[in-house]
C-alpha cells in the first residue's frame, strides 16, 4: 500500500485539507510505511519507480487514471475508482476483466528532436480518445529498443488518452538494466509470438515528425510542419507533471531556453517529477536557468 498526497498538495481548499488531514491519521493508526507527504513529496507516477516501489510482474491498481505509467516496466497497472480502492483495502482483491490487445508495432529510430511524446501523441492521433477502451496497448518491433525508460514512462502514462486500460512494454534489456540498478530481480514479460490482437498499428520511428497537441484533445495532434504555418496564440506552457516531470524532459527544456526568453504574454510552469529530480536540476544549474 502506497500512499501519496500530490493532487492535494498544496490544499486548494479546506475540504482537500481534511482529506489529507484524515489521510495522515490514517497512516499513523495503521503504521503504514510508505506515505509521501511535504518532505518526501512528489508526482506518484515518477515518484514509486525512483523508489523501487513498482516492478515487472506487478499487477497495480491506483486511484489515478495515469497510473497506467508503470506499464513501461513490464507490470500491468491500471486507474480503478475510489470504490474499488476500498475493495482493495478491504480484501485484498480486485475483479478484472482479462482486456483485448491492441498491437503497436514499432520499426527504426527516433530522427532530430523527435521522442516518445511525439509517438504517442501519434498514436492517440490515429486511434482517437476513445479507441482503445477497455484494451491495452501492446508496444512490440524492434523500435522498442530504440526508446529509453524515460520515455517508456511517457508512453506508458498516456495510454489512458486513447481510453486504453494499460499500457505494456516488454521486460528487455533495457528494462532488467534499469531494474538492476533499482536492485530489482525482472519478471520476464514478452509478446506471446502466437497472440491474437484486437487491432494493429504499425509505425516507423525514423519517419515519425514532432507533433503538436491543437486545442482541445491529444488526439487533435498535426505534425510541426502544418503547425508553423497556423497562427494559434499560445497562453501558458507547462513543463512537467507524471508525464514529462524526470531530469531529461528538464534538460531539454533548459537547452531550448538557453540562449532564449519566455515571451512576456506566456505563462511558463515548471514541475520537477520528485524531490530527488528538483535537487538533480538544481546541482546541473537547471533551477536557475529556468528562473
Amino acid at each position: 500500500l502506497i500512499l501519496v498526497m500530490d493532487h492535494f498538495a498544496p490544499n486548494k481548499d479546506i475540504d482537500a485539507a481534511e482529506q489529507v488531514r484524515s489521510v495522515r491519521e490514517f497512516v499513523r493508526e495503521q503504521k503504514i510505511d510508505h506515505f509521501f507527504d511535504v518532505g518526501r513529496m512528489g508526482i506518484e507516477h515518477v515518484l514509486l519507480p525512483e523508489k523501487g516501489l513498482v516492478k515487472s510482474g506487478d499487477l497495480i491498481v491506483g486511484a489515478d487514471s495515469h497510473t497506467c505509467t508503470y506499464g513501461a516496466l513490464g507490470a500491468f497497472a491500471t486507474g480503478v475508482g475510489s470504490t474499488d480502492i476500498a475493495g482493495v483495502l478491504l480484501t485484498g482483491k480486485a475483479w478484472f476483466r482479462v482486456p483485448e490487445s491492441i498491437k503497436i508495432h514499432l520499426t527504426g529510430k527516433f530522427c532530430g528532436d523527435t521522442s516518445a511524446k511525439d509517438l504517442i501523441l501519434k498514436i492517440i492521433s490515429k486511434l482517437g480518445v476513445d479507441g482503445a477502451n477497455y484494451r491495452v496497448l501492446e508496444f512490440s518491433g524492434p523500435g522498442v529498443a530504440e526508446i529509453p525508460m524515460d520515455g517508456r514512462f511517457t508512453i506508458a502514462n498516456m495510454a489512458i488518452e486513447a481510453g486504453a486500460k494499460s499500457g505494456l512494454f516488454p521486460v528487455d534489456d533495457m528494462t532488467r538494466s534499469h531494474e538492476q540498478q533499482m536492485g530489482i530481480q525482472s519478471t520476464t514479460l514478452d509478446c506471446e509470438p502466437k497472440a491474437v490482437y484486437s487491432e494493429e498499428v504499425r509505425i516507423n520511428l525514423s519517419e515519425l515528425k514532432p507533433q503538436v497537441a491543437y486545442p482541445f484533445l491529444p488526439s487533435n495532434c498535426k505534425d510541426i510542419d502544418q503547425a508553423e504555418m497556423d497562427s494559434i496564440p499560445v497562453d501558458q506552457v507547462v513543463i512537467g507533471s507524471c508525464t514529462n516531470g524526470r531530469l531529461s524532459d528538464l534538460k531539454v527544456a533548459a537547452d531550448i531556453l538557453a540562449d532564449n526568453k519566455v515571451d512576456a504574454n506566456v505563462r511558463c510552469l515548471v514541475f520537477p517529477g520528485t524531490q530527488q529530480i528538483y535537487r538533480q536540476a538544481m546541482a546541473a544549474g537547471l533551477i536557475d536557468r529556468f528562473i
